[in-house]
């Protein structure tokens, strides 16, 4: 004899499973939107354009929440985040992350941060790049005690840009000149 309960019991449990795995789906899904809107923040450059025009190439950067500019690119056809800093001499990478995509550290040095001075080793960069811009063969420094996962941008790649800075965005055009040489204007 066939027991009446039993459809009813696996519907039930269907039913519970159901809802179980729908609400699984929303908090993934509201979780993904949330960390989303956090990367955003942190970094609205994630996927920087180059626009070409008249005058050249053309990026605009814009800041994040902090008021700082963060952009994606590339140490040595590594994925890397960057954080513009005109104070910075040279390209400064922190051990980890130089350790990640493989740089070699070359000789020691003692370096003057705002932290004091700190050890930090010399290294050469076969090429950096935010957007289509990128430069080849480049000083960088390796620093022991910088943590977190972003290089600084420093003036070893700068200056060969022109930078403007209007309202919330840094705005840059590349002219290219003769002998590869490039102009880098930021401005909003």
């Amino acid at each position: 004899m066939k027991n009446p309960d039993k459809p009813r019991d696996f519907s039930s449990r269907a039913g519970t499973f159901m809802i179980t795995a729908t609400w699984i789906l929303f908090l993934f899904i509201l979780f993904s939107l949330f960390d989303y809107s956090i990367l955003q923040r942190n970094n609205p450059n994630q996927n920087v354009v180059t626009v070409t025009n008249e005058h050249g190439r053309e990026i605009v950067l814009q800041r994040n929440v902090h008021g700082h500019y963060v952009a994606n690119g590339t140490i040595n056809y590594q994925q890397v985040t960057f954080l513009l800093d005109t104070g910075a001499t040279d390209i400064a990478v922190p051990e980890s992350l130089a350790d990640k995509i493989g740089l070699k550290k070359g000789y020691p040095i003692t370096v003057k941060t705002a932290n004091g001075n700190v050890k930090a080793y010399r290294t050469q960069l076969e090429s950096v790049a935010i957007g289509d811009i990128v430069l080849y063969d480049l000083n960088a420094t390796i620093l022991s005690n910088m943590h977190g996962e972003e290089a600084l941008l420093g003036m070893s790649f700068l200056k060969h840009f022109e930078i403007i800075q209007k309202r919330q965005q840094l705005n840059d055009k590349t002219i290219v000149w003769i002998l590869s040489s490039q102009s880098f204007f930021l401005s909003q």
